[in-house]
């Protein structure tokens, strides 16, 4: 973890401390898919409108993904979902992208796309290879909905007396606090994928160690964290539901020597030669991981009432 927050790490480690001594974590792979969204421009609203049902049916996607395709070996078109505003049509791309964190390797096959489609559709005034319906770097509801790039949900069950002993709170003040701050709290501030204490402080940090872009920490820690009673309320059940992590194991900034060392210490460096994608799925499960252990310790933290380990987050 790459942060001037020392006890940020501190705080972290005693997360996984808790999830190591209660058994460890698992995590589900729900989807893996980035995405990129150009927008172009027709005369009429209704030859816009066409373009959106032709890319829409499924008796089209084998030819328009072929298009797709053939800059890539490892880019491969997953579907593609439209959106219309007047003249103007958005169309979003999703492409699995194999270790990379595949932005370049998905703009490719867009373009291949756009290319592609002038020919039945001459008329088409392409406006730009991204017209931020992706929706890349920002805050945006269909993120949080369709996700980007891996989405992954990591779960543990804490046992009861790890609760009282190692993060030195109950299991029924961290739920109550968890519905009250994480859901409740977040509603009240209309929040966008912010139902989480801090997801944020360990995406940015590991993003920062591994080489990932940093950037891309705004919509990789969309979270949402659940805790809840199990066993008669003596042990606790606790989730982070990610929908957009953003992360590769080749290219850009993995390349560097520090950061390519964390890759390696971590067992995900380079592309997986086993199973195309596998590293970055790996990686994308660490992040999960980490940010459950983070979740779980300031939680407990604020819940104790003691001095918080990651005051910045409350």
């Amino acid at each position: 973890m790459a942060t001037t927050e020392g006890c940020l790490v501190a705080s972290t480690n005693r997360g996984c401390k808790a999830i190591h001594l209660s058994g460890g974590a698992s995590s589900v792979l729900l989807r893996d898919a980035m995405t990129r969204a150009p927008v172009v421009r027709f005369g009429t609203a209704k030859r816009a409108a066409h373009l959106k049902l032709y890319l829409e049916d499924p008796a089209n996607f084998d030819i328009v993904s072929t298009a797709f395709n053939k800059s890539s070996r490892f880019g491969r078109l997953q579907n593609i979902k439209c959106a219309l505003a007047g003249k103007n049509l958005y169309m979003r791309f999703s492409c699995g992208t194999g270790d990379a964190m595949g932005m370049n390797m998905v703009s490719k096959g867009v373009q291949n796309v756009l290319d592609f489609l002038q020919n039945d559709f001459p008329d088409m005034d392409v406006l730009g290879i991204s017209g931020n319906y992706c929706s890349d770097k920002k805050p945006a509801a269909v993120n949080w909905i369709e996700g980007r790039g891996k989405s992954v949900v990591c779960e543990a069950i804490i046992k009861g007396d790890v609760v009282r002993k190692v993060l030195k709170t109950k299991v029924e003040t961290l739920v109550e606090l968890n519905m009250l701050k994480n859901l409740t709290g977040s509603a009240m501030a209309g929040a966008l994928g912010g139902f989480n204490a801090h997801a944020s402080n360990i995406v940015s940090a590991i993003f920062i160690a591994t080489g990932q872009d940093p950037a891309q920490n705004i919509e990789s820690s969309h979270c949402i964290t659940m805790m809840e009673p199990l066993n008669g309320g003596e042990d606790l059940h606790v989730s982070v539901t990610m929908p957009s992590i953003e992360v590769g194991t080749v290219g850009g900034g993995t390349q560097l020597a520090s950061q390519s060392a964390c890759l390696n210490l971590l067992g995900v460096k380079g592309a997986c030669r086993e199973t195309p994608g596998g590293n970055a799925r790996l990686l994308a499960t660490i992040v999960a991981g980490s940010v459950l252990a983070g979740e779980l310790s300031l939680m407990s933290a604020i819940a104790a009432g003691t001095a918080c380990p990651e005051p910045h987050a409350v």
